[in-house]
């Protein structure tokens, strides 16, 4: 499975979802859309982007309202499109959380650098990093590509989120909870057999010796950590 970045684009202009759909694509991300309001808020509860680019003029609800919302998960980039030019628009939607302003008309070039500026800053947002070796497995982060000895290893959705999350801190203990919020995010009952499950699969997938794992490390009763040769 293609694990992609996924991007919400909020704008009640078909020609222009229609023309950032296609950029976006064609770059290989997920897009998702919405026309208001309503309907942004529904795809943020849904199906989790994690990045929004926003319109301000929507038609049942001005966009400055729903950047605070749209915010509420501190891991979503936000980044307004919009043809309001004022300095004061621009300094309202960065107070109120967005991470970037892009005044329309846009360049879909320039738009695709400011995402990659986006992405990259989340990823390093509280320390975290984007790409790190463990021995011959690389993982990158940004690109969402995992190599081991030269070749891609192709992850579940659900197996990739595991990885990512001890991945972005390695070293680090990431608890059995951390984890299981960020994978099941919508389930009431978290149950730690089912990340046991998809920590023996990423195992057989990223291990030399998955009985004798080196790369991710049990910490019994707390969590599991991504080890780097250095821990050895």
């Amino acid at each position: 499975m293609n694990i992609r970045h996924k991007v919400l684009i909020v704008d009640d202009e078909p020609h222009i979802r229609r023309l950032i759909q296609t950029a976006l694509t064609r770059a290989d991300y997920a897009t998702l859309e919405a026309e208001n309001a309503r309907e942004a808020l529904d795809r943020m509860r849904q199906d989790r982007p994690e990045v929004v680019l926003l319109d301000l003029g929507l038609p049942d609800r001005d966009g400055l309202e729903l950047v605070p919302l749209l915010k509420q998960n501190a891991e979503t980039t936000l980044i307004v499109i919009s043809a309001r030019d004022a300095t004061e628009e621009k300094v309202a939607a960065l107070d109120l959380g967005a991470d970037d302003y892009l005044t329309k008309p846009f360049d879909t070039d320039e738009l695709l650098a400011r995402l990659r500026v986006a992405l990259r800053n989340r990823m390093t947002r509280g320390g975290g990093v984007p790409a790190l070796t463990a021995g011959d497995l690389s993982i990158d982060l940004l690109e969402r590509k995992i190599m081991k000895a030269g070749n891609e290893v192709h992850l579940t959705r659900k197996e990739y989120a595991v990885l990512a999350q001890l991945a972005k801190f390695p070293g680090r203990v990431i608890t059995h909870d951390q984890i299981m919020k960020n994978v099941w995010p919508h389930e009431s009952e978290h149950h730690v057999e089912y990340l046991r499950v998809l920590i023996r699969t990423l195992r057989q997938k990223l291990e030399t010796d998955p009985q004798r794992p080196r790369i991710i490390s049990n910490e019994v009763g707390i969590g599991y950590r991504l080890r780097l040769p250095e821990d050895e």
